[in-house]
């Protein structure tokens, strides 16, 4: 698959995400793909939940590796939140 393609999937299937994080105050935007590797930030109430790592990787990150073929793994953008999964 190619990368344009795979960007267009990857932001299909986080729009699908979408209204469950929003429905909690919360929400998930694309930021990039790198060597099959996909960038979010999260936003609102997702910003210091402590359900975050859960939601980034059995949610968001399982959800996209079953949609999107090729994708190694999804990462947070933002460094700082790193820190804190």
């Amino acid at each position: 698959m190619e990368t344009n393609d795979k960007i267009k999937a990857v932001k299909k299937t986080i729009n699908k995400l979408r209204p469950f994080l929003q429905a909690d105050g919360g929400d998930v935007e694309f930021v990039r793909l790198e060597d099959d590797i996909v960038y979010v930030n999260v936003v609102g109430a997702c910003v210091g939940c402590a359900s975050l790592s859960f939601t980034l990787k059995d949610g968001i990150e399982s959800l996209i590796m079953d949609e999107v073929e090729g994708i190694k793994e999804v990462r947070l953008a933002d460094d700082s939140l790193n820190q804190m999964l």
